[in-house]
């Protein structure tokens, strides 16, 4: 099975490359995302790759990253979502909004995806909160303290801070990795106004 690919970039389609591997031309199919992040053609690049081989093809999907590989294999144990639906929600999501929208429990943000309705968005944020921390290459803390969010678990003052935080248009995302650094710096005990002030910080740093 092919695990990686490092080659040239020889063409592009609509949701493919053709990697040139020392005269051998893989066609190696990626999310948008994916394919946004690739170099020109004629440039080097390094592929993850998943091999899926079926009775009539073997196809190749390829990834930037190893963990996004990760993820796209562990989209599809949810039912109703195959290949094309995985590489869906990796193009719309990167992989720490989708940790994001599973933590906070956030259908909507994964039902953004083409291809994923209410009830598939619905699956994936149920059946994998259990497992998409150790998929996010995120700070474990973060994502506990978004899922705490979610759960309506966390004190006072950090959904205080995190709301005070998307108010002024952070995201739940970028308020939450905000708030989770001036937990560190403060301690469990600091008031939602320290909270705050620290997470602007972190926020323009």
């Amino acid at each position: 099975m092919i695990g990686k690919l490092k080659g040239v970039v020889d063409s592009y389609g609509d949701d493919w490359i053709i990697l040139d591997v020392q005269g051998v031309g893989y066609q190696v199919h990626c999310s948008t995302r994916t394919l946004g992040s690739l170099p020109s053609v004629g440039e080097a690049t390094t592929l993850a790759i998943e091999t899926h081989v079926r009775e009539t093809e073997i196809k190749l999907f390829g990834f930037a990253h190893d963990f996004e590989r990760d993820w796209f294999r562990l989209l599809q144990n949810v039912q109703g979502v195959g290949a094309k639906v995985a590489l869906a929600i990796l193009g719309t999501l990167s992989p720490g909004e989708l940790a994001s929208a599973i933590a906070l429990q956030d259908k909507a943000m994964v039902s953004r995806a083409p291809g994923v309705g209410p009830k598939v968005a619905q699956r994936i944020v149920a059946e994998l909160k259990d497992k998409a921390p150790a998929l996010t290459g995120a700070d474990m803390g973060t994502i506990g303290l978004q899922q705490e969010l979610g759960a309506g678990a966390a004190g006072g003052a950090v959904q205080d801070a995190v709301s005070a935080l998307t108010n002024l248009g952070y995201s739940s995302q970028q308020a939450s990795v905000a708030v989770g650094a001036a937990l560190k710096e403060a301690g469990d005990e600091a008031p939602s106004a320290t909270l705050i002030r620290l997470g602007l910080r972190e926020l323009s740093s």
